[in-house]
């Protein structure tokens, strides 16, 4: 049976990870160097065991690579942990070679190595930093390797703060040690699900105290290795400006809460309170909800803004996918546990390859499930025949999540979606970046167990 958090646990802490966003972005053809290292930390004052973590630099806090849009990014991964190694660009539509898969679109770079990624990110955004060897993305992002990838816009809209809310949980022993990896009753059920929430290593919530009427951007993304949960806004009128790293048209979050699956990022302004000493907060509701940040207006007060306007629109998506004539393939989710009549999880032959897609386990050396002609419209059907919801992601592209019968579609462009238990979902996207890509599950116990595929665009 999956373990159910200790509520005292993440009280003190899920790991989330609120980074303060400097002004400007990475100098033009500068490279940045991401060394993957061991280090030992306490994750939380009492316990009594260090933690054995992975981390990208000296701290336990995710790194924010930030680029502006129409500059190359250049950055080198250095592995020195015992474990091969890649790191994925969760969102990027960029060159297949760059992608990160290990193991799929470049070889995984062993211990002591080094491999060097450069590319243009063809649009600004909020994207996800995560490790994605096949067969070895767990333990890499369950002992703290994340990041986030932040490419600024030219002109960006004015604010007066911006803020990059990385979210993560840890899952430690009452001792403090992490928890064991690559356990079956992980991979096969609900994934590696955290007990222990923390900002930038301190106990949530992080507070921030800022000017009444502050205009403030937050950009946000799931970084957990299974976590699915939804984010609630307390006290703030929030409009959601993108989602997955794609401009949309603003809105207000129905009941002032969002989805929000390993993966999933969005941009959110608001403006702090008009007077001294209101509050407005972040929280993810686990339980009866967990407070992330909390915000306080101080005593100044902030000029005053206009009102919250859309971003500009990706001029390089189409505004329409011209449906008649799209490639229609279909993926068939399968596997994990089930329940025995003693209650008892029942695993399959192996558990270390116990998710599949359309009736077999993710391999390299398969044919694609489809190839499509490069500026081709596919319309992919995507089933669920688990017990369990399956947040999945469209690698090197993104879509439009189609409504039932195929007459409209939700009115904002995804990378990363939930597939509900039985249900067939559909989506719309255009094939037009070259190579050879990967459909994966964002639960990544889930991913290194079967449950990805590969796409080709020629």
């Amino acid at each position: 049976m999956q373990p159910v958090p200790d509520r005292r646990l993440v009280l003190a802490g899920l790991a989330a990870t609120l980074v303060p966003l400097k002004a400007g972005a990475q100098p033009a053809g500068a490279a940045i160097e991401l060394a993957a290292s061991p280090r030992k930390a306490r994750l939380a004052p009492g316990l009594a065991s260090e933690a054995d973590l992975w981390s990208f630099g000296d701290t336990a806090a995710p790194p924010v690579l930030r680029v502006r849009h129409g500059e190359e990014l250049r950055v080198r991964l250095r592995n020195g942990t015992p474990k091969p190694l890649s790191v994925h660009w969760h969102g990027v539509r960029g060159p297949a070679d760059q992608d990160g898969v290990g193991g799929v679109s470049q070889p995984p770079v062993r211990a002591g190595e080094t491999f060097d990624y450069r590319f243009t990110p063809p649009d600004p955004g909020t994207h996800l930093v995560r490790p994605l060897v096949v067969g070895g993305a767990s333990e890499a992002a369950g002992r703290g390797l994340a990041g986030l990838l932040v490419v600024e816009e030219k002109e960006p809209p004015a604010v007066d703060a911006e803020f990059a809310l990385l979210l993560r949980d840890w899952r430690i022993e009452p001792s403090g040690a992490l928890s064991p990896f690559g356990r079956p009753e992980e991979s096969a059920l609900a994934g590696r699900l955290g007990n222990r929430l923390a900002l930038e290593g301190a106990d949530a919530p992080k507070s921030v105290t800022l000017p009444a009427g502050a205009r403030v951007r937050l950009r946000i993304a799931n970084g957990c290795n299974a976590r699915i949960m939804r984010i609630r806004f307390d006290g703030m009128k929030a409009f959601v400006a993108a989602v997955d790293g794609q401009p949309t048209d603003t809105f207000e979050p129905l009941r002032s809460n969002l989805p929000f699956a390993p993966g999933t990022r969005y941009d959110v302004f608001f403006d702090m309170p008009g007077e001294a000493g209101a509050r407005c907060s972040v929280s993810a509701l686990i339980g009866q909800g967990l407070p992330i940040v909390e915000f306080t207006a101080g005593a100044g007060s902030a000029a005053a803004r206009p009102d919250v306007v859309a971003l500009p629109p990706n001029g390089l998506l189409p505004p329409e996918i011209r449906l008649q004539n799209a490639l229609r393939p279909e993926l068939v989710i399968g596997g994990g546990a089930t329940r025995g009549a003693d209650g008892q999880p029942a695993y399959p032959s192996d558990p270390a390859r116990s998710w599949t897609v359309n009736g077999k386990p993710g391999d390299a050396a398969a044919p694609p499930l489809f190839s499509a002609r490069r500026g081709q419209p596919v319309v992919l059907a995507v089933t669920n025949n688990t017990a369990f919801v399956q947040p999945v992601h469209l690698h090197g592209h993104v879509f439009r999540l189609l409504h039932p019968l195929d007459d409209g579609w939700e009115p904002y462009w995804l990378d990363t979606m939930q597939v509900p238990e039985g249900r067939t979902l559909r989506i719309a996207f255009m094939a037009d970046n070259p190579g050879r890509w990967t459909f994966s599950s964002t639960v990544l116990e889930r991913f290194d167990t079967g449950l990805w595929t590969t796409f080709q665009v020629v």
